[in-house]
């Protein structure tokens, strides 16, 4: 992948320019949006609905305001001020008028009724398996470890439980690929062929000489944020990755059904060097919404707002979203987490189903399930790492339980049986 030194260097520019109220910006590593792929969704979409999804689900608030407006018969969409420019989304006069919507992937409705036996018979499946784990674990900070126990890093722990999900997926009848199979990183990009970009992004934030390194034995260590290696390593592992994963799903796979596969966790006690268990387990589940006014300020994510909304992965992330969820919280006895900030939104009928703006679930172009259940650094979980993978069942934290893996595996692989087997019942083509 390229790096976008160019992009980087205009939104630099632009961020300069105050005379305006809103200025052309593009995120890291970001290609500046082709607005002219917008084309081929017009007349595809309602005013009343492009309005619902807009307000309700993608920018709350009034999020939208000053770079989406809401004509009569169409959408006016600012794709920059410098020069000033505009793109006329517009809308179908009815739903009966509307024209098909394009995109690769297959909603459930449309795939045909399923034998009972293999209720994904036809269905592609794209299992992500989320971070990198291995030798880059500590660097991603998904691993930690309390004395000399088994380590807990969550990119090996996805790993597995995606190994382990794929044959079920497969036997119900799924095409299933894997995004990520090893313990390695799927960009080529690394942190020190980021340092350009490093160096850009720091200049954005005032640091115009910053040092070239951080103590890696002085976490707590105030400049560590203010230092190119710091901020090369987050743009690989944390945006490089995810982008040339994101290329993989739309341009390569092209699934039906994306399962992003995370666990959680929750900020430990102030003392870094000795942490102590959070009381919380939990379960909550993503689809992409909820984006913020500034961030609907890049040129990029604002494009890639519309993309989603207008192919209508939203109905079908939520849908499978909470058959999935449902089948996971029956399974490990996990409560509703409950965001209190305000980047997330309920959307749907379920307690575990939010809307946020992630870089993974904004970029692929399919459906996404989000997963983030079991909290990494609560006793029960972490309990249930040192026990590893097992056979059936085994006394853990107090109760008979499936080793972690498999109960997360085997759940996922219910609720996704479960959705499209019900979905695959009501055929109706949006």
């Amino acid at each position: 992948m390229k790096i976008r030194i160019r992009e980087l260097v205009l939104a630099l520019l632009f961020s300069l320019s105050t005379a305006a109220a809103f200025s052309q910006r593009i995120s890291p590593l970001a290609p500046a949006p082709d607005w002219s792929r917008l084309e081929a969704y017009q007349e595809t979409i309602t005013r009343g609905e492009f309005k619902a999804l807009l307000d309700e689900v993608y920018a709350p608030g009034g999020a939208a305001q000053g770079v989406i407006e809401i004509a009569e018969d169409a959408a006016v969409i600012k794709t920059a001020l410098v020069p000033p420019a505009e793109f006329r989304l517009r809308f179908a006069k009815d739903a009966a008028s509307a024209r098909p919507v394009p995109r690769w992937w297959r909603p459930a409705a449309t795939l045909g009724v399923a034998p009972a036996e293999l209720p994904l018979q036809g269905v592609k499946i794209a299992i992500d398996p989320g971070h990198i784990g291995g030798d880059w674990a500590k660097m991603e900070e998904r691993w930690f470890r309390i004395g000399e126990s088994k380590p807990v890093a969550e990119g090996e722990m996805t790993l597995l439980v995606a190994r382990w999900l794929a044959p079920q997926l497969r036997a119900f009848g799924a095409e299933v690929s894997l995004v990520r199979d090893a313990l390695a990183p799927v960009t080529s990009q690394r942190p020190e062929t980021l340092h350009e970009a490093a160096r850009a992004e720091l200049a954005l934030e005032g640091v115009h000489e910053p040092r070239l390194t951080y103590d890696a034995a002085q976490k707590d260590d105030p400049g560590r944020g203010q230092t190119v290696q710091w901020h090369s390593e987050r743009l690989f592992y944390r945006i490089s990755e995810i982008r040339t994963r994101a290329e993989l799903v739309n341009r390569r796979l092209q699934p039906d059904l994306i399962l992003c596969l995370h666990f959680n966790a929750e900020a430990w006690g102030g003392d870094p060097k000795n942490p102590q268990f959070v009381p919380r387990n939990h379960l909550h589940v993503l689809v992409n919404g909820c984006y913020s006014a500034g961030e609907l300020r890049f040129d990029d994510q604002r494009s890639e707002l519309l993309h989603k909304l207008l192919n209508r992965s939203f109905a079908e992330e939520t849908a499978a979203s909470e058959a999935i969820a449902a089948s996971i919280a029956l399974a490990a006895g996990l409560p509703p987490y409950t965001y209190t900030t305000g980047n997330a939104r309920r959307v749907g009928d379920s307690p575990f189903v939010w809307a946020r703006n992630l870089l993974a679930n904004r970029l692929y172009e399919a459906p996404v399930v989000f997963l983030e259940p079991y909290v990494m650094n609560s006793e029960e979980v972490w309990a249930r790492v040192q026990a590893g993978d097992y056979e059936g069942e085994r006394m853990v934290a107090g109760s008979m339980r499936k080793s972690l893996i498999r109960e997360y595996a085997d759940a996922v692989a219910v609720g996704v049986r479960d959705y499209f087997a019900k979905a695959r019942q009501t055929q109706v083509v949006k």
